[in-house]
């Protein structure tokens, strides 16, 4: 399958934008993301794709002037340039992540191979890395955990691998969804549950562990079907946002009955815990 990639050229300082621009670019159809130092890459379905969109003026922020081209990425190209650029990343010294092609890291607590294609989630990027460091120091052991915009499924094959009863992976990304099926095999983690779709497949369901790594809009908007599922003493750990939006993340989640417990920042990307009370 061929994909359009579109290139969206953003100052330092303006890269708080790119978050509106993904949610836009999202609602139009675009796939996934890729936050550079030079703006942002987005990726649709050459299929899907209508050059028109892009002179929308409900797509561009008002406040910057984004400059923008787009090219033809062929699908068989693709795995070559990610390949190319793929370095393993260890984590806290206990989490591994690598490639099929990278060598075993010997004595290391938890060695994950990702082949992450165009989804998201290869602890490359710090609220990967951030959401790894907290559930590395979180009692997973028989919990019912949901990973929530799973993208590769890294987050939700580490909660397996640390003895989660249940996982479930959800992603409304197609890609990211065959992506993490693909990715819970290659990690012998046959229990983990995979499924197409967005907040609203919740209903009925009850989670001792929310993980949600996505942007902070779907985050203020998907909050409440979080909670709805969330036992009383259960976690919520959110990340895809900035440090300047924490506030408001924190005032929705209290409103929401979840108590703020801590947050940690890199790179002025944030991942907040909450607890349900």
């Amino acid at each position: 399958m061929e994909y359009i990639e579109l290139s969206c050229n953003l100052h330092a300082e303006e890269s708080a934008f790119a978050e509106i621009l993904m949610a836009r670019l999202g609602e139009m159809g675009f796939e996934s993301f890729e936050e550079t130092d030079e703006g942002l890459l987005a990726y649709i379905p050459a299929a899907n794709f209508d050059p028109a969109i892009l002179n929308s003026e409900e797509l561009w922020p008002e406040e910057v002037e984004v400059g923008y081209s787009w090219r033809i990425v062929p699908d068989e190209n693709w795995n070559a340039v990610w390949e190319s650029n793929f370095e393993p990343v260890t984590i806290a010294g206990r989490c591994h992540i690598r490639a099929p092609f990278h060598p075993e890291s010997s004595g290391m607590e938890y060695d994950i191979v990702i082949e992450p294609k165009m989804s998201f989630g290869t602890a490359h990027h710090e609220t990967t890395s951030l959401m790894i460091e907290v559930l590395l120091e979180t009692e997973v052991k028989g919990k019912r955990v949901l990973d929530m915009g799973s993208g590769t499924g890294v987050l939700a094959i580490l909660a397996a691998m640390r003895g989660a009863a249940e996982v479930t992976a959800i992603d409304n990304d197609e890609w990211a969804y065959r992506n993490a099926l693909e990715n819970t095999e290659r990690n012998k983690q046959p229990g983990i549950s995979v499924y197409h779709g967005d907040a609203e497949m919740l209903h009925d369901m009850e989670f001792g562990l929310i993980i949600a790594n996505i942007n902070r809009n779907i985050l203020l908007n998907d909050m409440e079907h979080y909670a709805a599922c969330l036992e009383k003493g259960g976690k919520l750990f959110m990340s895809g946002f900035y440090q300047e939006d924490l506030e408001q993340i924190t005032a929705k989640a209290q409103s929401l009955n979840l108590r703020y417990d801590c947050h940690r920042v890199k790179n002025n990307w944030v991942v907040a815990c909450y607890t349900m009370v």
